[in-house]
């Protein structure tokens, strides 16, 4: 039986080239550990979307999944751009908008009035920003020796030879051409080319421009594709574009193993691509998600949301509250232009092996448009 294999597959011991992103919502993650385990279980690299969760928790989802799995799977993690930043209380961030954003401070009074979000629900992790708590997430990774680690944001320099040493590969996400120079010089294994078609944090130039001039400019160090891809035409495409796998996210959203309440399900199923837009509202940086009641508020608010970590702040202690006053549909819900064809809910495996018998199909019918030239 004809199936997908490419160099990378051999590099990181997985059967096909379709590796699951690791993704967050809210104040937690969408890759639930029976979501990693059944991608990985399934031929593809199952990752755990691990920056929302404590060191402790990312350790113990580690082994949630071993107790799953014995393939490869990854954990992605935000880095700190330098090991010289410094962390940054929430509260110190809260005083501050305050005192000089009061606009901004009354607007988010006025969201919890009208949706009915206890304000006093605060996000619970002290630090807003902190280079501290990251780099002990990546040293639980190191510890555990994790078979990938991918850098999602930040500057994996520092964490590359000790991820080496541990035997353990790096990926670097990149979303243009020139990001994929730093990523190079940090000395990733794998770099990740994300279109702005993605869901999430997301740059500004489209997959089908980025994926071909980062190969270029990487080779031969392999690339993986990203962005807006959900179905066997796409992962072809990204073949053909010279990626040596695909990163998926959406497409694994639709997974029945994911971790995504029933509302934000529902949004996801109904949304069509222009209902899935970048914007800043949740984040201070762009950031693509399907459209809801708060993304509305703040485009009508006639206020530019503040820059990350003061936005941050702000819309991580309402998505908290808005969690616990069972508020679910408030949450962001990144998510990418790929949706507007997605409707059906499937186990992960069964998502797999469509993405590689698609993929397969298509690629075997592209002799037909060959033909002998004019003057062959």
């Amino acid at each position: 039986m004809t199936t997908l294999h490419t160099p990378l597959c051999d590099y990181l011991g997985i059967d096909v080239p379709i590796i699951q992103a690791g993704m967050g919502r809210g104040t937690g993650s969408t890759t639930s550990p029976a979501l990693v385990a059944a991608v990985s279980e399934a031929g593809g690299l199952g990752c755990l979307g691990a920056t929302g969760w404590d060191p402790e928790e990312i350790r113990e989802k580690i082994r949630e999944v071993r107790a799953l799995t014995a393939r490869p799977f990854g954990v992605d993690l935000l880095l700190p751009a330098s090991l010289a930043d410094a962390d940054v209380p929430r509260d110190d961030v809260r005083a501050l908008v305050r005192r000089d954003h009061p606009a901004h401070a009354r607007f988010m009074e006025s969201l919890y009035e009208r949706f009915a979000v206890d304000p006093s629900f605060k996000h619970p992790q002290h630090w807003a920003l902190s280079p501290t708590l990251m780099r002990q997430q990546a040293d639980v990774v190191l510890e555990e020796r994790v078979p990938v680690l991918v850098s999602g944001l930040g500057d994996p320099a520092w964490v590359v030879p000790l991820a080496h040493e541990a035997g353990i590969k790096v990926m670097g996400l990149v979303g243009a051409p020139r990001h994929a120079e730093r990523q190079i010089r940090s000395g990733v294994d794998i770099v990740i080319a994300q279109g702005s078609e993605a869901g999430g944090h997301t740059g500004t130039v489209a997959t089908l421009a980025l994926v071909p001039q980062v190969v270029d400019q990487v080779t031969p160090t392999p690339v993986v594709a990203a962005g807006g891809i959900a179905d066997g035409r796409t992962v072809a495409a990204a073949l053909a574009l010279g990626a040596q796998a695909v990163w998926c996210g959406t497409a694994f959203l639709f997974a029945e193993e994911a971790y995504v309440h029933a509302s934000l399900r529902a949004q996801l199923t109904a949304a069509g691509a222009r209902d899935v837009v970048v914007g800043r509202s949740y984040t201070g940086k762009p950031s693509r998600v399907v459209v809801n009641e708060v993304t509305r508020a703040w485009a009508e608010s006639g206020l530019e949301p503040l820059p990350m970590p003061l936005q941050t702040v702000i819309m991580d202690d309402f998505t908290y509250a808005a969690e616990r006053s069972g508020r679910p549909d408030l949450v962001q819900n990144p998510a990418g232009q790929i949706a507007g064809m997605l409707d059906r809910h499937e186990p992960a495996a069964t998502i797999v092996r469509r993405l590689v018998d698609e993929a397969v199909a298509v690629i075997g019918d592209l002799p037909r448009y060959l033909s002998p030239g004019r003057n062959a």
